[in-house]
């Protein structure tokens, strides 16, 4: 073994889901840039297809999957087909994800409740459970859960939200205890403000305002600044790291006027 090898992700197989576009599009380019072999998966067909060849066209290793994480079904189903593609998983990015407003007494609530936490949390629960009879065989088995800020604090009318995510932390402390004696590291991502699908629809001024209100630097974030928080704690030489809860926010949640 080189000295490089402990801190290079060369080889693995990995799966993100949600990676049609965002923070999830980075880190499976990020990845395949930096020689893993990654699966590219998304309720999106024609976006996970699109970031897929891409990542084949720029000479990265990638194949892409239509993946609802909400469904049991196409959960077990692609996972078995990654695995068999490549002959193991390494990494698992639960990355996908959804947002949707709506104040309790509303009568859409109930149905945003049930998605919100079918997709937000109980996805990255049936990812893992799936991936996990191939994890416990790698050499350096990871899952990385994306949260958010949300779960640390809260936006009136986004109770589902920072509900699922939330659960996300719980869940990411939880695994990382329980299959910590696999050699498996669990850590989770709370990305503040980013620049994303789920944040375009804001207005230029209103984004404006609000990162220079309420983030240290003043911004909002690059997908790619979390999909190399992403890449860190994946990496081999990561190994004791775990059940870690990582804000990348600019500062949002370290600021308090």
């Amino acid at each position: 073994m080189n000295e490089q090898e402990p801190r290079s992700i060369r080889g693995a197989v990995a799966i993100v889901t949600g990676a049609a576009s965002g923070m999830g599009a980075a880190t499976a380019r990020l990845f395949a840039a930096e020689g893993a072999h990654v699966a590219v998966t998304d309720v999106d067909a024609e976006g996970a297809q699109r970031v897929a060849a891409d990542i084949v066209v720029a000479g990265g290793s990638a194949r892409a999957w239509a993946l609802d994480v909400a469904s049991d079904a196409d959960v077990l189903r692609v996972v078995d087909e990654i695995a068999a593609w490549q002959g193991r998983i390494d990494i698992l990015v639960n990355n996908a994800g959804i947002a949707g407003f709506a104040n309790l007494d509303d009568a859409a609530y109930p149905a945003l409740w049930e998605r919100m936490l079918a997709v937000n949390l109980s996805g990255e629960m049936r990812m893992a459970r799936a991936c996990l009879p191939h994890l416990v065989k790698a050499a350096h088995p990871r899952i990385v859960n994306i949260a958010s800020t949300e779960a640390l604090g809260a936006t009136a009318g986004d109770s589902a939200y920072c509900a699922a995510k939330a659960g996300v932390t719980g869940l990411t402390r939880a695994l990382a205890v329980e299959l910590g004696k696999a050699g498996i590291t669990v850590n989770c991502i709370c990305p503040g403000p980013i620049l994303t699908a789920m944040t375009r629809a804001i207005p230029d001024a209103d984004r404006e305002t609000y990162a220079r209100r309420r983030t240290a630097l003043r911004r909002y974030g690059r997908p790619e600044e979390v999909a190399h928080m992403t890449l860190s704690l994946v990496l081999p030489a990561a190994s004791y790291i775990t059940g870690a809860v990582i804000p990348v926010d600019g500062g949002l949640m370290a600021r308090n006027a």
